[in-house]
């Protein structure tokens, strides 16, 4: 796994950040700013710390695709760590295999620090070679997109 980090400063209180990135008041807010790695992006769980949260959208083919995963650490407003253990393909959750070994024990951590009215999101994953290219290209693009949203 490759280790990739991405920041973004944004005028906005971190509260309001963490709310807006994670859906907590409004999961729209969570669909928008990813819709830029999937236009039907969502999860399904709860962001507390040892929960299980599936993240999916569907593929061209119409099946549901995406992670596995739990929450490893929330402190809100300040940092977010998912864990992720497994894929789910057309709707089944697959935690064991070779495509799953790939993936399995990576981690995608999100650290807040508010300074002065402005927010510092970090955003530090794991990632296999094969999405190098597409996270560069796409995690920024996703990260002005949160960025909009928080300072509307």
């Amino acid at each position: 796994m490759k280790k990739l980090q991405y920041k973004v400063s944004i005028n906005a209180p971190a509260t309001k950040i963490y709310d807006t990135m994670l859906g907590i008041s409004n999961k729209s807010t969570y669909e928008q700013w990813t819709a830029l790695f999937n236009p039907t992006s969502t999860y399904e769980g709860v962001w507390d710390k040892g929960n299980k949260i599936l993240f999916f959208g569907v593929d061209d083919k119409g099946e549901q695709g995406g992670m596995v995963s739990r929450i490893a650490e929330n402190i809100p407003n300040q940092f977010v760590s998912i864990q992720h253990y497994g894929l789910l393909k057309a709707g089944n959750e697959i935690t064991e295999g070779p495509e799953v070994e790939k993936w399995a024990n990576g981690y995608e951590n999100y650290t807040f620090e508010e300074n002065n009215g402005t927010t510092t999101v970090t955003v530090d994953l794991d990632t296999t070679d094969d999405f190098i290219e597409y996270m560069n290209n796409t995690y920024p693009e996703a990260l002005e997109k949160l960025k909009e949203l928080c300072e509307k």
